[in-house]
């Protein structure tokens, strides 16, 4: 099954969404930053990698509350070093980033 097939499918399948992919976001560099500015880079790396990814400019790029609050739940000095999302594209263009499930 080629690429262009499943996405296809996919579309089939849920109506509204075109694409559905998993990644492990790699928040390190967040950690050169001074310690009170750490989780708002990280952030801004995420965008950074949803953009490069999936090939969107970031006015379009959302990121839900769940995944906000993973990213700021050990506060602004310490945010996590890796972080495993689950992003989807719409007919809109809109990508979405979620908090993926399992581990």
């Amino acid at each position: 099954m080629s690429k262009e097939e499943e996405v296809e499918k996919k579309s089939e399948m849920s109506g509204e969404l075109v694409e559905e992919r998993i990644y492990i976001v790699p928040l390190s560099r967040a950690w050169i930053r001074p310690r009170t500015k750490r989780a708002p880079r990280a952030i801004n790396l995420l965008k950074t990698f949803v953009k490069r990814h999936m090939k969107v400019e970031e006015e379009s790029i959302r990121v839900a509350g769940e995944v906000n609050e993973k990213i700021w739940s050990r506060g602004i000095q310490n945010p996590p070093r890796k972080i495993r999302v689950k992003v989807t594209n719409d007919k809109e263009g809109l990508v979405t980033v979620y908090l993926a499930e399992g581990k």
